[in-house]
């Protein structure tokens, strides 16, 4: 199978260097990016994306233009999905970056595009079998500024949480502030369950504002589930009776044990369900 990207309007094939020497993502990480499930051959939830994408683009003194809308970045992944022959499920990255030129003070703030699909094992949203084995991570807090809420291409912290967990032999890690709170996983939003009602690290916190995050809380409060978002310290995973994680490819994770503490998967099956239901509906499956 060839894949194909989309650098700044020019298709390529992705068997080839297709990004420009001097791409200040690559030289500064100098950008943001979006990871985008596919379903049915189709980008899902991508006006929260977009939304967010270019919110996050104002914050970083970005400029983009108008026609960067949900609608012409829909289009531009169909139009890779198709051409990289992608019937079912898959993902989607799309990048912006800031234009190329210039050291720390670049020469220009207009943005550029990047955009890359891959197939995906599955064409649904699938719990994993088996909890995910976690612990949290002390080498890197995480601190709060305005940007800590969108998806920047500065991602060493997750890096070297992932890294850990897979020296000690773990799936994941909690990352956690300054002041020892939860706020997120190597690549996950965080939630945790205690008597039915879900909790959920603030965005006033400084975890990621996930779009996964964001649908999940919208499902529970249409189906009575109570939700909060509030501080999470470690003490309360020790009293939870579930945790999970969840992120826009994904979709949710369960989290089977913390240390020796073993947790339920109820309320996971519950909204996995209650989720692809909802995108069975959206694309007409």
């Amino acid at each position: 199978m060839i894949l194909y990207v989309n650098n700044n309007g020019t298709i390529l094939p992705n068997d080839a260097p297709t990004i420009h020497p001097g791409n200040r993502g690559h030289l500064y990480g100098d950008g943001l990016f979006e990871s985008i499930r596919i379903m049915a051959g189709r980008p899902i939830n991508i006006e929260n994306h977009i939304t967010r994408m270019i919110q996050g683009a104002s914050v970083l003194k970005m400029k983009t233009p108008t026609f960067f809308t949900a609608a012409f970045f829909e289009e531009k992944i169909i139009e890779l999905i198709e051409k990289s022959k992608i019937e079912e499920g898959g993902r989607c990255r799309l990048s912006l970056d800031r234009k190329t030129g210039g050291a720390y003070l670049p020469d220009s703030n207009d943005a550029t595009f990047y955009i890359e699909v891959y197939p995906y094992k599955v064409n649904h949203f699938e719990l994993n079998a088996k909890g995910l084995e976690v612990d949290i991570y002390r080498d890197i807090k995480l601190h709060k500024n305005f940007l800590s809420n969108f998806k920047t291409k500065t991602g060493i912290p997750y890096v070297m949480a992932s890294i850990s967990a897979n020296e000690q032999g773990l799936d994941d890690l909690f990352l956690t502030n300054e002041k020892g709170n939860i706020l997120e996983s190597g690549s996950c939003n965080v939630f945790i369950v205690s008597n039915g009602v879900l909790y959920t690290s603030g965005l006033d916190e400084g975890c990621i504002a996930g779009t996964m995050r964001m649908q999940i809380i919208n499902l529970a409060l249409q189906n009575n589930i109570k939700v909060y978002e509030c501080s999470i310290l470690p003490q309360n995973l020790l009293s939870a009776d579930e945790v999970f994680f969840t992120n826009a490819i994904r979709g949710i994770n369960w989290v089977g044990g913390y240390r020796t503490k073993r947790y339920q998967n109820n309320m996971s099956r519950r909204l996995i369900i209650l989720l692809n239901a909802y995108w069975e509906n959206e694309l007409g499956l």
